[in-house]
């Protein structure tokens, strides 16, 4: 994913464009895990197309073949498409109907999943998407300025928007402060490497001046082009001596208080990961405790539930504030989006898809807050907890 727009962004820019409403059925959900590097990456391809002949088998139960084959086309496109499995992350997610097809790589392994069914079925991209791992971690190191994006599991460098400075004299340009007496880059030297100028005795005031500035014109581009769209904790990856200053000026919210101190260009991604997740560990537990603990409480007063026919209802009524849902669980069945009522289903069927699925898209659309949690972590046994409004 270095250097493009992260999967999740993507997904949520088709969203918000309307691209999945009014889809005519069959919708294809196809899921897969994937590897980043030969050899393993050999035998993806081979997976994915026996996903695909499970599609078609479970379509033809329903439909017959002249009419699945439009829809069928761009999945066996993507199979003979050897660039595409070169450069495949830790998952797949393919989204396909008439008129409509998408591909996400993902940073995260998920379980094998072919439905056909009268909508996408996407718990798994919002089980990341909600996800309270999920980070951004600002590199502001010697030779460069860059973006991550990552979980507990995978991290990849983003592209930058191009309003967004990346170097001192990016930002400035000629507004740079005088007098300097010499100039030495940021940590070195070349493309992409951040100039600071110094005087023969050390750092100048007007040194000072300029970095104080460049972090100031770093932070808005930030905020504005990659925090505030993402809505994602930034963590500050940096020498030490820089980190004072960048909260100093700061006006980002979703800046955390925490950073990883040291120079992250001679860090590997991966070492890089590892400091992110320390940071992010207590503040993902703590979450999940309080959501827990509120449902808890509320369930005493009658404000939560999770009983699932109780619960369907209560989403059509647009009574959900926050549903959780547990990640791994499917209940195959169909859901009247009128009454909330549920009817079982086999899963197999071209027309049925998972019910908890079915639900936090609902919710979504009523303006729920949709977590999808480890079953470990559930505060509850049936797959789902709901917290009313009222």
């Amino acid at each position: 994913m270095s250097r493009e727009e992260h999967p999740l962004n993507s997904w949520i820019k088709d969203h918000k464009a309307g691209v999945f409403e009014n889809i005519e059925p069959p919708c294809l959900s196809l899921y897969q895990p994937t590897h980043r590097h030969y050899p393993d990456n050999q035998e993806d391809p081979v997976r994915f197309r026996n996903l695909v002949r499970n599609l078609k088998e479970s379509l033809l139960r329903e439909y017959s073949e002249r009419d699945i084959q439009p829809v069928l086309e761009p999945f066996e496109a993507l199979a003979e498409d050897k660039d595409f499995w070169n450069h495949t992350l830790d998952g797949l997610a393919v989204l396909g109907a008439r008129g409509v097809f998408r591909a996400y790589r993902l940073q995260r392994s998920v379980a094998e999943l072919a439905i056909a069914a009268e909508s996408f079925h996407t718990k798994p991209l919002l089980r990341m998407l909600q996800s309270g791992d999920r980070y951004q971690v600002l590199a502001l190191g010697g030779q460069a300025i860059r973006l991550f994006e990552g979980n507990r599991d995978a991290m990849d460098e983003v592209e930058l928007n191009e309003n967004v400075p990346r170097t001192l004299t990016g930002a400035l340009g000629e507004e740079l402060t005088e007098p300097h007496t010499t100039v030495s880059s940021y940590g070195g030297v070349g493309a992409g490497r951040v100039a600071m100028h110094h005087g023969h005795g050390g750092r100048t005031v007007e040194a000072d001046i300029d970095a104080e500035r460049f972090f100031r014109a770093v932070d808005r581009g930030i905020l504005e082009y990659h925090s505030q769209p993402s809505g994602l904790p930034l963590i500050l990856a940096t020498l030490p001596e820089h980190r004072h200053l960048f909260h100093k000026v700061s006006h980002n919210s979703l800046l955390v208080d925490e950073s990883i101190d040291g120079n992250p260009e001679v860090m590997s991604t991966d070492a890089l990961r590892q400091r992110a997740w320390q940071v992010m560990e207590p503040r993902y537990r703590r979450r999940l405790a309080m959501l827990a603990e509120t449902y808890g409480s509320l369930r005493a007063q009658e404000l939560a539930d999770d009983d699932l026919a109780a619960v369907a209802r209560a989403v059509v009524a647009g009574r959900v504030a926050t549903l959780l849902i547990e990640a791994d669980r499917q209940v195959p069945g169909r859901i009247d989006p009128a009454t909330g009522e549920i009817e079982s289903e086999d899963l197999e069927h071209p027309e049925v898809d998972d019910v908890l699925d079915d639900l936090g898209a609902l919710a979504r659309k009523m303006g729920g807050n949709i977590v999808i949690v480890p079953a470990e972590r559930m505060p509850t046994k049936t797959g789902i907890a709901a917290i009313y409004r009222y």
